[in-house]
Parts: C-alpha cells; structure tokens; sequence
C-alpha cells in the first residue's frame, strides 16, 4: 500500500464488524475495520474475517452509531433498579391453570 493510500484509509469512516458463525446463534463483534461506505465495508470485514468460510451472516455498524454504557459507570448502571417496581412479579396474580412459574 503506498503512502496516500494508507492516508487515504485513515479519512473513511470506522465500521464495527460482527460474524453469525454457522454453529453460533447470535453475531459476535469481530473487529473493526475503515471503510468508504457500507458495500465495501461488508466485502473487506468478507474477506478479512471469514476467510475459512466460517461466517454465514456479517453485520457491519458505523462506529459512530454504537452507543456503549461507560466502563467507569459498571456498578450503578446494572444495579437492579428497586424504583422500578414494575419489573418484579410481586403485581401479577397467577392465572388458576399456570404451573412451573
């Protein structure tokens, strides 16, 4: 790669790439990987992780549109949230024929 390239590359956007293995049930974040756009972004994170055929399904998201809770905020973000009463089963009544609940 020559050198405009390589500047080239570091102007296109950051695209996060996730891979649906066959035997997986759900994307896995791969890496990351810049792009110009979406088509091209899909073909690189192709070629660059699934190169033994292991991938039957790749997303690829704008870096800019993934929104992650802070490291910094771990303890309060997932504390179970007791002012939200709604979320526990105290307020359902089981239905007569309900079992195993």
């Amino acid at each position: 790669m020559h050198g405009t390239e390589a500047g080239q590359m570091a102007d296109w956007p950051l695209w996060e790439v996730f891979i649906r293995a066959r035997r997986g049930l759900s994307h896995t974040h791969a890496g990351s990987l810049h792009a110009p756009d979406a088509q091209l972004a899909l073909r690189n994170a192709r070629d660059l992780y699934t190169r033994r055929g292991e991938g039957v399904s790749i997303w690829v998201v704008p870096s800019t549109a993934v929104t992650a809770s802070s490291p910094d905020e771990k303890d309060p973000f997932f504390e179970p949230a007791a002012d939200k009463p709604y979320r526990h089963p105290t307020f359902y009544e089981i239905p007569e024929g309900v079992r195993h609940l």
